[in-house]
């Protein structure tokens, strides 16, 4: 008794509602492999973005100025930072593209990890990163961060690598689980290591992903000239922090 009535409480759904509901689900199915289908014919019929004669000589004109610039930045090659030895840690943001670039620059930029436009990344300034900051100067910024600034950047914009993939800072026990052996157990130990260049600083550069900036509200005023000339390329010194806050 208990199990007709069970039945008989089920609400009834009219014939014509039911083929209705199939037919919706039929057409949502069929839009969603359509979908997909145009998809796959995109990605596989990519074709070469169309460009302009005149691209490819501007172009060529960038790559023999590069290659110019780097033979007479060999000559002074002493004479061109002058670095006050108290600094130990630079911001490196990459602010062009690779229009025009040298291959000689493209390979320091990648071995930088600045891949894109307006990424950065912090380095510790000795004499080899000197020479890698020289070569590239037409494509990026760089200067002395300070703490607020070292703290701003890795507590907004900070991710980590971890297997070849970028990952959230979630909480201080995902930075002991990685960092833990090297005795950075919090977010305070990395920015600590970071600040200071510490003796694990290298592996604390390495554990962050190179950090995804926006560009700058007044954005740049004359990308093509360094930044002793009133441009925005090479070492910018303490202003690199005012530069920060706008990109951060």
């Amino acid at each position: 008794m208990d199990g007709e009535q069970g039945l008989s409480a089920l609400p009834h759904v009219s014939e014509t509602v039911l083929k209705k509901r199939k037919t919706l689900r039929q057409v949502k199915e069929a839009r969603t492999k359509a979908r997909n289908a145009q998809r796959t014919v995109r990605a596989g019929s990519k074709k070469e973005k169309f460009k302009y004669p005149e691209s490819f000589v501007r172009e060529e004109r960038h790559k023999q100025k590069d290659d110019i610039r780097m033979h007479r930045n060999m000559k002074r090659k002493n004479k061109m930072y002058d670095v006050p030895t108290e600094h130990k840690l630079a911001f490196v943001i990459r602010i062009r593209g690779a229009s025009g670039m040298n291959q000689t620059v493209r390979k320091v930029l990648q071995h930088l990890r600045l891949h894109k436009s307006y990424t950065g990344v912090f380095i510790f300034l000795n004499d080899k990163a000197l020479d890698l900051l020289r070569v590239a100067e037409p494509y990026i910024t760089w200067g002395y961060p300070t703490l607020k600034a070292t703290r701003d950047l890795i507590m907004k914009r900070g991710h980590a690598m971890v297997d070849g993939r970028r990952m959230a800072l979630s909480d201080n026990a995902f930075i002991e689980n990685q960092l833990g052996s090297e005795g950075m157990i919090c977010m305070e130990d990395l920015i600590h290591e970071v600040f200071t260049v510490g003796t694990n600083f290298k592996k604390a550069s390495e554990f962050l992903w190179p950090f995804k900036l926006t560009a700058p509200k007044e954005g740049f005023r004359r990308i093509s000239k360094p930044f002793r000339e009133k441009g925005d390329t090479g070492n910018r010194r303490d202003a690199i922090n005012a530069l920060l806050s706008q990109m951060t």
